[in-house]
Protein backbone atom coordinates (compact mmCIF):
# COMPACT_ATOMS: atom_id res chain seq x y z
CA UNK A 1 0.00 0.00 0.00
CA UNK A 2 1.51 3.75 -0.85
CA UNK A 3 1.98 6.61 0.98
CA UNK A 4 1.37 9.59 -0.37
CA UNK A 5 2.94 12.97 1.08
CA UNK A 6 -0.03 15.74 1.64
CA UNK A 7 0.39 18.99 -1.10
CA UNK A 8 0.51 21.30 1.67
CA UNK A 9 3.14 19.83 3.17
CA UNK A 10 5.69 20.77 0.00
CA UNK A 11 5.43 24.06 0.06
CA UNK A 12 5.95 24.82 3.58
CA UNK A 13 8.80 27.66 4.33
CA UNK A 14 11.13 27.88 7.33
CA UNK A 15 9.79 30.98 9.20
CA UNK A 16 13.35 32.98 8.76
CA UNK A 17 13.16 32.70 5.19
CA UNK A 18 9.48 34.02 5.19
CA UNK A 19 10.71 36.95 7.31
CA UNK A 20 14.08 37.62 5.05
CA UNK A 21 11.85 38.16 2.03
CA UNK A 22 9.39 40.26 4.05
CA UNK A 23 12.53 42.56 5.25
CA UNK A 24 13.53 42.36 1.92
CA UNK A 25 10.63 43.94 -0.05
CA UNK A 26 9.89 46.41 2.73
CA UNK A 27 13.57 47.46 1.68
CA UNK A 28 13.11 47.32 -1.65
CA UNK A 29 9.82 49.04 -1.84
CA UNK A 30 11.56 52.01 0.38
CA UNK A 31 14.84 52.41 -2.07
CA UNK A 32 12.15 52.88 -5.00
CA UNK A 33 10.46 55.31 -2.32
CA UNK A 34 13.89 57.33 -2.03
CA UNK A 35 14.46 57.09 -5.56
CA UNK A 36 11.21 58.61 -6.83
CA UNK A 37 11.68 61.24 -4.27
CA UNK A 38 15.29 62.29 -4.89
CA UNK A 39 14.44 62.86 -8.80
CA UNK A 40 11.51 64.96 -7.45
CA UNK A 41 13.94 66.79 -5.09
CA UNK A 42 16.52 67.22 -8.10
CA UNK A 43 13.91 68.08 -11.18
CA UNK A 44 12.15 71.24 -8.37
CA UNK A 45 16.46 72.11 -7.65
CA UNK A 46 16.45 72.17 -11.54
CA UNK A 47 13.29 74.71 -12.06
CA UNK A 48 14.14 76.73 -8.92
CA UNK A 49 17.88 77.56 -10.91
CA UNK A 50 16.33 77.96 -14.49
CA UNK A 51 13.96 80.59 -12.81
CA UNK A 52 17.00 82.09 -10.76
CA UNK A 53 18.68 82.46 -14.23
CA UNK A 54 15.95 83.95 -15.97
CA UNK A 55 15.75 86.56 -13.06
CA UNK A 56 19.82 87.34 -13.47
CA UNK A 57 19.37 87.89 -16.92
CA UNK A 58 16.08 90.32 -16.87
CA UNK A 59 18.88 92.06 -13.80
CA UNK A 60 21.46 92.18 -16.16
CA UNK A 61 19.18 93.41 -19.43
CA UNK A 62 17.80 96.24 -17.20
CA UNK A 63 20.71 97.66 -15.69
CA UNK A 64 22.46 97.74 -19.18
CA UNK A 65 18.91 99.54 -20.46
CA UNK A 66 19.19 102.15 -18.04
CA UNK A 67 22.71 103.12 -18.48
CA UNK A 68 22.07 103.54 -21.83
CA UNK A 69 19.11 105.68 -21.16
CA UNK A 70 20.98 107.87 -18.75
CA UNK A 71 23.56 108.21 -21.75
CA UNK A 72 21.05 109.33 -24.13
CA UNK A 73 19.62 111.20 -21.51
CA UNK A 74 23.26 113.38 -20.93
CA UNK A 75 23.66 113.76 -24.41
CA UNK A 76 20.31 115.25 -25.61
CA UNK A 77 20.92 117.62 -22.59
CA UNK A 78 23.99 118.54 -24.09
CA UNK A 79 26.11 116.93 -20.25
CA UNK A 80 28.45 114.31 -19.70
CA UNK A 81 27.53 110.67 -18.01
CA UNK A 82 29.68 109.63 -15.46
CA UNK A 83 29.30 105.93 -14.83
CA UNK A 84 29.00 104.39 -11.20
CA UNK A 85 32.13 103.44 -9.52
CA UNK A 86 33.00 100.06 -9.83
CA UNK A 87 32.12 97.75 -7.16
CA UNK A 88 34.01 94.91 -8.08
CA UNK A 89 37.29 94.53 -10.11
CA UNK A 90 39.09 91.40 -11.49
CA UNK A 91 43.24 91.58 -10.42
CA UNK A 92 45.80 90.19 -12.80
CA UNK A 93 49.56 89.46 -11.36
CA UNK A 94 52.17 90.22 -14.16
CA UNK A 95 55.59 89.85 -12.31
CA UNK A 96 57.46 87.51 -10.85
CA UNK A 97 58.91 87.58 -7.33
CA UNK A 98 62.28 89.29 -8.18
CA UNK A 99 63.08 92.96 -7.38
CA UNK A 100 59.54 92.78 -4.74
CA UNK A 101 59.48 94.74 -1.75
CA UNK A 102 58.18 93.05 1.81
CA UNK A 103 55.38 95.15 1.54
CA UNK A 104 54.07 94.58 -2.07
CA UNK A 105 55.06 90.98 -1.64
CA UNK A 106 53.03 90.87 1.50
CA UNK A 107 49.74 92.52 0.10
CA UNK A 108 50.07 90.10 -3.22
CA UNK A 109 50.07 87.27 -0.60
CA UNK A 110 46.74 88.39 1.08
CA UNK A 111 44.90 89.03 -2.36
CA UNK A 112 45.94 85.47 -3.41
CA UNK A 113 48.06 86.33 -6.34
CA UNK A 114 51.18 83.98 -5.73
CA UNK A 115 52.01 83.32 -9.11
CA UNK A 116 52.16 85.33 -12.85
CA UNK A 117 48.99 85.20 -14.54
CA UNK A 118 46.61 84.19 -11.32
CA UNK A 119 43.61 86.54 -11.70
CA UNK A 120 41.24 87.29 -8.49
CA UNK A 121 37.94 89.23 -7.81
CA UNK A 122 38.32 91.97 -5.62
CA UNK A 123 35.47 93.81 -4.09
CA UNK A 124 36.37 97.45 -3.71
CA UNK A 125 36.49 99.12 -0.47
CA UNK A 126 38.54 102.08 0.89
CA UNK A 127 41.44 99.25 2.26
CA UNK A 128 41.36 97.07 -1.37
CA UNK A 129 41.75 100.02 -3.01
CA UNK A 130 44.81 101.24 -1.00
CA UNK A 131 45.85 97.68 -1.38
CA UNK A 132 46.14 97.75 -5.20
CA UNK A 133 47.64 101.11 -5.16
CA UNK A 134 50.36 99.76 -3.39
CA UNK A 135 50.91 96.47 -5.74
CA UNK A 136 50.31 98.86 -9.07
CA UNK A 137 53.69 98.25 -10.22
CA UNK A 138 53.00 94.65 -10.17
CA UNK A 139 49.28 93.71 -11.47
CA UNK A 140 46.60 95.16 -14.00
CA UNK A 141 43.25 95.32 -12.78
CA UNK A 142 39.72 97.09 -14.24
CA UNK A 143 36.33 96.37 -14.18
CA UNK A 144 34.80 93.06 -15.59
CA UNK A 145 31.28 92.92 -17.22
CA UNK A 146 29.00 90.21 -16.91
CA UNK A 147 30.10 88.04 -19.72
CA UNK A 148 33.92 88.20 -18.77
CA UNK A 149 32.42 86.92 -14.94
CA UNK A 150 30.82 84.51 -16.93
CA UNK A 151 33.38 83.43 -19.03
CA UNK A 152 36.48 83.24 -16.19
CA UNK A 153 34.28 80.76 -13.93
CA UNK A 154 32.54 78.46 -16.52
CA UNK A 155 36.47 78.23 -18.52
CA UNK A 156 39.11 78.54 -15.85
CA UNK A 157 36.71 78.08 -12.59
CA UNK A 158 38.10 75.63 -9.94
CA UNK A 159 36.93 75.77 -6.09
CA UNK A 160 39.06 75.43 -3.10
CA UNK A 161 38.11 72.37 -1.14
CA UNK A 162 40.19 71.04 1.89
CA UNK A 163 42.96 73.19 0.27
CA UNK A 164 42.86 71.16 -3.25
CA UNK A 165 41.69 72.43 -6.70
CA UNK A 166 38.70 70.65 -7.54
CA UNK A 167 37.42 71.28 -11.10
CA UNK A 168 33.47 72.40 -10.18
CA UNK A 169 31.48 69.63 -12.92
CA UNK A 170 28.31 70.22 -11.37
CA UNK A 171 25.94 72.41 -9.03
CA UNK A 172 25.86 69.64 -6.09
CA UNK A 173 29.39 70.82 -5.39
CA UNK A 174 28.69 74.47 -5.11
CA UNK A 175 25.49 73.41 -2.79
CA UNK A 176 27.49 71.15 -0.38
CA UNK A 177 29.88 74.18 0.34
CA UNK A 178 27.86 77.06 -0.16
CA UNK A 179 24.59 76.04 0.36
CA UNK A 180 24.05 77.65 3.71
CA UNK A 181 24.38 80.89 1.77
CA UNK A 182 21.73 80.17 -0.30
CA UNK A 183 24.05 79.50 -3.41
CA UNK A 184 22.97 76.58 -5.02
CA UNK A 185 24.28 76.66 -8.65
CA UNK A 186 27.26 78.12 -10.67
CA UNK A 187 24.92 81.58 -12.06
CA UNK A 188 24.39 82.22 -8.56
CA UNK A 189 28.21 82.08 -8.25
CA UNK A 190 27.97 84.56 -11.06
CA UNK A 191 25.06 86.76 -9.74
CA UNK A 192 27.01 87.13 -6.47
CA UNK A 193 30.55 88.34 -7.52
CA UNK A 194 28.84 90.63 -10.54
CA UNK A 195 26.50 92.38 -8.08
CA UNK A 196 29.43 92.43 -5.27
CA UNK A 197 26.78 90.53 -3.24
CA UNK A 198 26.46 90.32 0.50
CA UNK A 199 28.16 86.80 0.39
CA UNK A 200 31.28 88.10 -2.14
CA UNK A 201 33.81 87.08 0.22
CA UNK A 202 32.35 83.53 0.68
CA UNK A 203 32.20 82.92 -2.92
CA UNK A 204 35.72 84.72 -3.97
CA UNK A 205 37.29 82.21 -1.37
CA UNK A 206 35.69 79.33 -2.70
CA UNK A 207 36.84 80.05 -6.38
CA UNK A 208 40.69 78.75 -6.49
CA UNK A 209 42.82 82.11 -7.88
CA UNK A 210 41.95 81.65 -12.15
CA UNK A 211 45.11 80.66 -13.52
CA UNK A 212 45.55 82.66 -16.80
CA UNK A 213 47.99 82.12 -20.12
CA UNK A 214 49.63 84.77 -21.72
CA UNK A 215 47.50 87.30 -23.89
CA UNK A 216 47.67 85.73 -27.99
CA UNK A 217 49.83 87.88 -28.86
CA UNK A 218 51.76 89.16 -26.43
CA UNK A 219 51.46 92.13 -23.85
CA UNK A 220 52.41 95.41 -24.79
CA UNK A 221 55.81 96.51 -24.88
CA UNK A 222 56.75 96.77 -21.40
CA UNK A 223 55.49 95.41 -17.95
CA UNK A 224 57.25 98.19 -16.31
CA UNK A 225 54.86 101.26 -17.39
CA UNK A 226 51.25 101.99 -16.38
CA UNK A 227 48.40 101.32 -18.97
CA UNK A 228 47.91 105.10 -19.40
CA UNK A 229 51.35 105.43 -20.85
CA UNK A 230 52.65 104.20 -23.71
CA UNK A 231 53.20 100.36 -24.77
CA UNK A 232 52.62 99.90 -20.65
CA UNK A 233 50.51 97.15 -18.77
CA UNK A 234 50.02 97.79 -15.64
CA UNK A 235 47.98 99.47 -13.22
CA UNK A 236 44.02 100.49 -13.51
CA UNK A 237 42.75 99.66 -17.30
CA UNK A 238 38.97 100.60 -16.49
CA UNK A 239 36.64 99.19 -18.94
CA UNK A 240 39.46 98.20 -20.90
CA UNK A 241 40.32 94.86 -18.78
CA UNK A 242 37.92 92.35 -20.32
CA UNK A 243 39.84 92.82 -23.89
CA UNK A 244 42.71 91.28 -22.04
CA UNK A 245 41.15 88.87 -20.06
CA UNK A 246 39.61 87.26 -23.01
CA UNK A 247 43.03 87.35 -24.86
CA UNK A 248 43.89 85.53 -21.73
CA UNK A 249 41.28 82.51 -21.29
Amino acid sequence: MSTSVPAYESVLQPETLLKKRKTDEAKRQEKIAKAAELRKARKNKRQVIFKRAEQYVKEYQSREREEIRLRRLAKSQGEFFVPAQPKVVFVIRLRGICNIAPKPRKVLQLLRLLQVNNGVFVKLTKATSQMLQIVEPYVTYGEPNVKTIRDLVYKRGYAKINKQRIPITDNNLIEKELGKFGIISIEDIIHEIATAGPNFKAVTQFLWPFKLSNPNGGFRARKLKHFVEQNGDTGDREDHLPALVKKMI
